[in-house]
């Protein structure tokens, strides 16, 4: 089980970018996928979820609402953040996760994430 994600980079702010965190060996439809982020400094904080697709349901932070968008593409096995808007106080080192299989029924909100990818960097500067 592994999950890749990609797409980090610098970008001004006001920019976009759109993360990607790609699953193999397992099916992602069947389990919420989380973004996390942590910056320098700081403790991880979560960015934003959306749940298996039976439930579809989504969670964004507050911080992020109205700029940043989760979804899933089950044919690509992959769930993208499409970050809009972006500012410096986002620059953080993104990662992906999901809880394992059997907690579908926690949501977003499962009482543990297992697998983790390995992070891609978000720098937002001019």
């Amino acid at each position: 089980v592994q999950l890749q994600a990609s797409g980090g980079g610098l970008v001004q702010p006001g920019g976009s970018l759109r993360l990607s965190c790609a699953a193999s060996g397992f099916t992602l439809d069947y389990h919420a996928i989380a973004w996390f982020r942590q910056a320098p400094g700081k403790e991880r904080e979560a960015v934003s979820c959306i749940s298996a697709s039976d439930d579809g349901s989504t969670y964004v932070a507050d911080s992020v609402k109205g700029r940043f968008t989760i979804s899933r593409d089950n044919a690509k096995n992959t769930v993208y953040l499409q970050m809009n808007n972006l500012r410096p106080g986002d620059t953080a080192v993104y990662y992906c996760a999901a809880p394992p299989a059997g907690l579908s029924a926690y949501g977003c909100y499962p009482p543990r994430y297992d697998y983790w990818g390995q992070g891609t960097l978000v720098t937002v500067s001019s």
